[in-house]
């Protein structure tokens, strides 16, 4: 081994599975699921003699259309070598009807899966990726139940996308019904954010350099944001949106899993349970968060050259009168050793001016000034920035004497960017479903974590709330600014 060289974890192998999809049609699975797992074939990851995927969903369609239409789609994704492209549909990819999605058809699913389970000689071994409609999912899980396939001499793992519920009872209820037919352990909540290699790497950030965790705390730390900005808006989802608004879909499960991971303690063991567990103290640990310290926002149209960008109210499926928030900013405060009195400063929009997802830790500024000389505020403070969306890397910022004179400071960054070090990442859902196949929940989201999540905003659903309009193309309604700036802060971009 090379001087500097670390001993490689040891990494589970995949084992011959049947991969099925519920919902197969959808942009999901043409846009992430199914490049996510040509990437897992071409890597080696999966072997196509000892993986079936089989897509099933409503639409009649023959399995050569289905290929097909995998074949564009993989096409669109950027893939080009079409000769493989070709092949790996023909060999992997499988297509079954569930016409009107009764007990017949789910029962024609499950003959058909037995049928290539044996014609391969594969072990009874099954993921369902539930790619649907969260008020599809109860009933999709039941018949699965009821027609065996959640039981036999293999394992079997269930995949699920958000939402997980739209509020505490309803999370609890959902949950309970699934533990009916599903063990805890069967259970794979996906948050696509947590698959990002900065995420995984913040947990290796923190925990393999103790320079770093030695600063992780109130007496270093002056505060924490966390942003995920969105450049387009609602686009075609506007009648979900209506329904779930920007806290239900972005604050309670991402944002807040964000915070979680920035926040745990040291785990006693790198493992799904101790990591997951720390992360649940974390949450229990944030205080209620009253209505004065959130801002919701809602954006309103914008005219640039001879292109007008439409407000929330003018888009499709939104009504002229919607008091949906497209935006939420909030401080949020963490009772515990570690956090007490730091800041925890979350924000999210549609329709800001650059897509980015980036957490910022700001460090206390030094407790004596030795430069009196200098104007006050003229030396920033260090800074770390993690970011994970549209580049993935950290930036440590931190003040250097300009050359000559008179005596000044600048404000300079180390960097290390991912894709400059390591070449092409895996994307999220590569990650995430190579966990699922080895059965690693580490990256998942457990039942407590959801009702707990749940609990620490519901209050916030429930209650009167004023939403404040902000131009598209901007960072949000100016109430946002004052939120941090009662406490001496301003939102940080960049460094």
């Amino acid at each position: 081994m090379t001087e500097g060289a670390t001993a490689p974890l040891v990494e589970q192998t995949v084992e011959p599975h049947t991969f099925v999809i519920l919902g197969a049609t959808g942009d999901l699975t043409r846009r992430k699921l199914l490049p996510a797992l040509y990437h897992l074939g071409d890597h080696g990851v999966l072997d196509r003699r000892k993986t079936l995927i089989v897509g099933a969903a409503l639409p009649e369609m023959s399995e050569e259309a289905f290929r097909l239409w995998a074949y564009e789609g993989l096409h669109n994704a950027g893939l080009r070598n079409e000769p493989e492209l070709r092949a790996w549909c023909e060999a992997c990819l499988h297509y079954h009807s569930l016409h009107g999605g009764g007990a017949e058809e789910f029962a024609a699913l499950a003959g058909a899966i037995r049928r290539l389970e044996r014609s391969r000689s594969m072990p009874e071994n099954r993921i369902f990726y539930l790619a649907l409609p969260p008020d599809t999912v109860p009933a999709a899980i039941e018949q699965l139940d009821q027609v065996g396939l959640l039981k036999g001499r293999g394992w079997v793992r269930v995949v699920f996308e958000k939402p997980f519920g739209h509020d505490f009872h309803s999370a609890r209820a959902l949950n309970t019904r699934l533990h009916r037919y599903l063990d805890e352990s069967q259970i794979y909540r996906i948050d696509h954010y947590l698959g990002k290699e900065t995420v995984q790497n913040l947990l290796a950030f923190r925990f393999a350099n103790p320079i770093f965790e030695s600063l992780w705390n109130r007496d270093i730390v002056e505060s924490v944001q966390i942003t995920v900005a969105e450049d387009i808006g609602v686009e075609h989802r506007g009648a979900y949106y209506q329904q779930a608004g920007a806290l239900r879909d972005m604050v309670q499960n991402h944002l807040t899993q964000l915070m979680t991971v920035v926040a745990m303690e040291v785990p006693v063991s790198f493992d799904a349970g101790a990591i997951q567990g720390e992360k649940l103290k974390a949450l229990h640990s944030i205080a209620p968060i009253p209505p004065q310290d959130v801002v919701f926002g809602q954006y309103t149209a914008w005219r640039i050259a001879d292109i007008t960008i439409p407000g929330y109210r003018e888009e499709k499926g939104v009504p002229a009168d919607s008091t949906t928030e497209t935006y939420v900013a909030l401080k949020a405060e963490i009772h515990n050793w570690r956090w007490k009195g730091v800041p925890f400063y979350l924000r999210t929009g549609k329709r800001l001016p650059r897509k980015l997802t980036q957490i910022t830790v700001t460090f206390r500024e030094a407790p004596t000034q030795v430069f009196r000389s200098l104007a006050p505020g003229s030396m920033p403070p260090n800074k770390l920035l993690i970011t994970l969306q549209p580049s993935e890397g950290f930036s440590l910022c931190f003040s250097v004497k300009s050359p000559g004179r008179p005596f000044r400071f600048a404000d300079r960054a180390l960097q290390f960017d991912y894709e400059d070090a390591f070449g092409r990442l895996p994307e999220a859902y590569e990650t995430l479903l190579r966990d699922v196949m080895i059965g690693d929940q580490t990256l998942f989201v457990t039942a407590d974590f959801t009702e707990t999540a749940w609990r620490l905003y519901d209050p916030l659903l429930a209650g009167e709330r004023s939403v404040h309009f902000y131009t598209a193309g901007t960072w949000g309604p100016r109430e946002a600014e004052a939120l941090l700036e009662r406490n001496g802060h301003g939102w940080q971009l960049g460094w």
